[in-house]
């Protein structure tokens, strides 16, 4: 999970943070530093942003390093060199780039906020908590830091903390419908089904074709037993992505339910199917469990005597 903000000498320019699969925009605060002629440090930040926009990552990352080259103090080179890097998958090397932009600029919430998201993807959650808890300090309106320390706490169980830290991602992050979706994950941890439910519909109607949040509203209804609101969301989200085969098997658990068996048989089929072409072997096996388990109910039902 990253953040991007890419850094054009003289002036943040605004961009792109993420936080895997999500793409959130960011208004980020000018950065100051002079425009100067070529071949200097600044120069080869601005060329690699250059090379960003035509799809040239690593020669925007030979830019980035020749900036550094020429002044390692320039906490833009370090930090859109670590934005570059991660972008190559290269996680380590960019959580080290991130660092070193918040050595050349201790009061760079960004990079600190990046650097706790690059730790996070890498799994060492305490010290990413760490940078991520800095980063608010510094700028306690950066929703992306928010939204990433909630990650943390819910890998640390904190569920109530990560609620709170999506709620304030939320409120700073107007048009991101994935800090919503986060905060009904929180929820649901916390067994809190009408706020987790409340929760995904809020992030649908930031973004009405959310294949994940729908699918999550529709497991809440269905543990709810409100089971023609859970299928009309998991019938939502196979239409935004017709590929979708969490949402195919679910929709086939709640037709059993129903006493739907030959609609529960046609769309676990489906999903048995879509499991087994995307290589999830495991799934396509349990999805065959559950159409065996409906043959043997057909079967003892053909059996009992008419009344």
């Amino acid at each position: 999970m990253l953040i991007r903000s890419w850094l054009k000498v003289g002036l943040i320019s605004s961009g792109l943070w993420f936080v895997a699969p999500a793409i959130l925009p960011i208004q980020a605060a000018p950065f100051q530093v002079a425009q100067a002629p070529k071949q200097t440090a600044e120069s080869q930040v601005n060329q690699g942003l250059v090379f960003i926009q035509q799809g040239k990552l690593n020669e925007a990352i030979a830019a980035f390093r020749q900036a550094i080259r020429i002044n390692p103090k320039l906490a833009a080179a370090h930090y859109n060199l670590g934005l570059a890097l991660r972008q190559a998958g290269q996680l380590q090397p960019s959580a080290d780039a991130f660092y070193q932009a918040t050595k050349a600029d201790p009061n760079f919430a960004l990079a600190y906020a990046n650097l706790g998201a690059a730790l996070l993807e890498g799994g060492n959650a305490k010290q990413a908590r760490d940078y991520l808890t800095r980063a608010i300090e510094l700028d306690p309106r950066s929703g992306v830091a928010q939204y990433n320390l909630g990650l943390v706490l819910m890998q640390e169980k904190n569920y109530g903390g990560a609620a709170q830290a999506f709620q304030k991602a939320a409120n700073l992050s107007a048009n991101a419908p994935e800090p919503l979706f986060q905060l009904g994950q929180a929820y649901q941890q916390q067994r809190k089904p009408k706020e987790a439910i409340a929760a995904f519909q809020q992030a649908i109607q930031r973004n009405p074709n959310y294949v994940e949040a729908h699918y999550s509203l529709g497991l809440m209804e269905y543990y709810q037993d409100n089971l023609d609101r859970a299928l009309n969301a998991f019938r939502r989200s196979t239409q935004i992505n017709p590929k979708f085969a969490n949402g195919y098997y679910a929709a086939g658990l709640a037709f059993v339910r129903q006493g739907k068996t030959a609609d529960a048989e046609r769309v676990l089929k489906y999903a048995k199917d879509l499991f087994a072409a995307q290589g999830n072997s495991a799934w396509a096996q349990k999805t065959e469990q559950q159409l065996q388990q409906i043959e043997r109910i057909g079967q003892r039902q053909l059996r009992s005597p008419l009344r």
